[in-house]
Formats: C-alpha cells, structure tokens, sequence
C-alpha cells in the first residue's frame, strides 16, 4: 500500500490528477480521495523534500492505493497529472500523521471514481447472443 498526497491550484487540478492515476498509471484506490490541509500538506512535501517550496498550493487530498510505494513511482512517472503527486511509504516520519488525518477527513467534494460504473440513463439493446433486439418496420428497406 502507499499513501499518495496530492497539492493542487484547485479542485478541478485535484480530480484531473486522480483521474490520471486511475486511468492512465492504472492505480487503485483503497479509500475515497480525503480533503487535506494545505498548509498541512506544504509543510510535509517540504519537509519530505527538505526543501522550500517554489509555490504553495491551495487545496490538497490524500488517498491509499493498492499497489507498493515503488510502483506507485514508476507509473506516476509516466504520466504528468496537472498537480503535484507525492508519494509517501511508511518510512517517512509524516505517515503516520497523515494516516490520522485520513481517519477524521472529510471525503474530497464530488469525487466520482473512473472505475465505478456511473448509471447513464442508456439501455443496451443488443441481446445476449449480440443480435440487436430493435424490430425494423416491415416495409423497411434498411
């Protein structure tokens, strides 16, 4: 399992970033995305980087995938969500404190998962057997 934390101008960022890592890098989340402090998650990335951050952000969230923390690299290495993606393994001092943050968080507004199905007021018309079940007119010339 790895703990991902994402940074992020707004939340339109945020969604797009999650969108990418379970479209495109084909993660999977453990737990619905968590609303995270940003101050809180600037002071984290920093102090993971040791380093001053160039810019702050705005809104910040916090999910668990299933795959290890390496892996988690690797694919979100192949990608460039439009927010900043950190990926913190239980080595660091900071996971803990998130973990707990996770437990009490709010889920993050309006998050719709890509691997859920959504119900789209469509109907599949084809049968079973892949024929189609819509009845032509007879005096059809289609």
């Amino acid at each position: 399992m790895a703990l991902i934390l994402i940074r992020g101008e707004n939340y339109q960022k945020l969604y797009s970033a999650i969108s990418d890592i379970e479209k495109h890098a084909n993660l999977k989340l453990l737990n619905k995305p968590k609303v995270i402090d940003s101050k809180f998650a600037d002071k984290v990335v920093e102090k993971i980087l040791n380093a001053k951050l160039k810019t702050t952000s705005n809104v910040a969230t916090a999910f668990i995938t299933k795959e290890e923390p390496t892996f988690c690299i690797m694919q979100i290495k192949k990608i460039h969500p439009p927010a900043h993606v950190v990926i913190i393994s239980d080595e660091y001092d900071s996971y803990s404190d998130i973990m707990n943050r996770l437990g009490k968080a709010d889920d993050l507004p309006e998050y719709k998962s890509n691997k859920i199905q959504q119900k789209s007021g469509m109907k599949d018309y084809k049968s079973k057997n892949g024929g189609s079940k819509i009845n032509k007119p007879a005096n059809s010339y289609i």
